[in-house]
C-alpha cells in the first residue's frame, strides 16, 4: 500500500495477490471486478432512468392540476359574470 492511505482498492488487493505469488488468480480477480463494475453501472442507469421518468409523471400530474385549476377558476369567473348580469337586468326591471 502507497503512501498514509487508510483504505484499500482493487489495485492493492491485485498488487498484494501478485506479490504473494498469487498471479494466477489475478486475471480472474480482474475479471470478476469488471463484470461486477459492469452490473453496478446497469443498477445505476436503470435507478437513473425510472428517476427521470418519475419526475416527468411527477411535472405531467402537476401541469394537469394546474390547468383543472384554471379551468374551475375560468368557470367560477362566468358564473360570477352570469350572476351579476342576473342581476342588473332584474334591478332594471
Amino acid at each position: 500500500m502507497k503512501g498514509k492511505r487508510k483504505t484499500l482498492n482493487a489495485g492493492d488487493v491485485l498488487s498484494a495477490m501478485e506479490e504473494m505469488e498469487f498471479q494466477r488468480f489475478v486475471p480472474l480477480l480482474k475479471d470478476s471486478l469488471e463484470a461486477y463494475k459492469k452490473g453496478q453501472k446497469g443498477k445505476k442507469e436503470a435507478s437513473e432512468q425510472k428517476r427521470k421518468e418519475k419526475d416527468k409523471k411527477t411535472d405531467s400530474e402537476e401541469n394537469d392540476k394546474s390547468r383543472e385549476e384554471e379551468n374551475e377558476e375560468e368557470e367560477e369567473r362566468m358564473e360570477e359574470e352570469e350572476t351579476k348580469e342576473g342581476e342588473e337586468e332584474e334591478a332594471e326591471d
